[in-house]
């Protein structure tokens, strides 16, 4: 069966001209850190299931990651401090990139390189909260942005959200608010401003729910 085609409104933006609708009504968990992750399809726990194939870096991203090598690698097991941390082999452009060219994170086990350290979460994160310095400039946008991406004219929602059983927890905020803030320090404000102009017009769009008032 394919999969219903997915509604996208207007932006008005220089850049992004449209915006997957879904991004105001789908929900995600606000804080990983306290999530028990599991693929959604098994019920299998599997944490950090969003980190396990990796990810795309921008050559400018990559650079960053290393100009704090140090401290990264201070966070890393021993075992894959020294190995190397991007597979180059295979560089793709992509105009879509500040660069116009990426390349993949390297594995380890069944997960990113940056996921071997002694506690959960990524170990470029972390150097950066134990360090003091601004995880943002350097963390990988596609990395933050999850699950939220974007194509070289529309802000989507990433191929592999509904895998995760982040995508189906009750009460969890929209997929929007949660990436608000990220949003506007990769793209600029002007982005969010035409953000909050379409999240208004979706929700205006939804069927109102009565509430369901009990018997007696």
């Amino acid at each position: 069966m394919r999969a219903p085609p997915v509604e996208s409104v207007a932006l008005d933006h220089p850049r992004f001209t449209t915006v997957d609708a879904a991004i105001f009504t789908r929900t995600v968990v606000a804080d990983c850190m306290s999530h028990a992750c599991a693929m959604h399809a098994t019920g299998a726990g599997k944490l950090e299931a969003c980190c396990q194939y990796g990810c795309d870096v921008d050559l400018y991203e990559r650079d960053r990651i290393l100009s704090h090598a140090d401290e990264i690698r201070a966070v890393l097991r021993p075992e894959v401090a020294a190995l190397p941390w991007f597979d180059e082999r295979n560089p793709e452009a992509d105009p879509d990139t500040p660069s116009g060219t990426f390349v993949r994170t390297a594995r380890h086990g069944d997960g990113c390189l940056f996921l071997a350290h002694d506690r959960r979460g990524c170990a470029i994160h972390r150097a950066g909260l134990e360090r003091g310095w601004d995880v943002r400039p350097v963390k990988p946008a596609v990395c933050q942005l999850f699950p939220l991406t974007y194509t070289h004219d529309a802000i989507v929602i990433s191929d592999d959200y509904a895998d995760y059983s982040c995508a189906y927890e009750p009460n969890a905020p929209s997929l929007y608010r949660v990436g608000r803030d990220t949003l506007a320090f990769v793209f600029g404000a002007a982005l969010v401003r035409a953000l909050d102009a379409a999240e208004q017009r979706v929700l205006a769009a939804q069927p109102r729910r009565l509430p369901v008032v009990g018997a007696g």
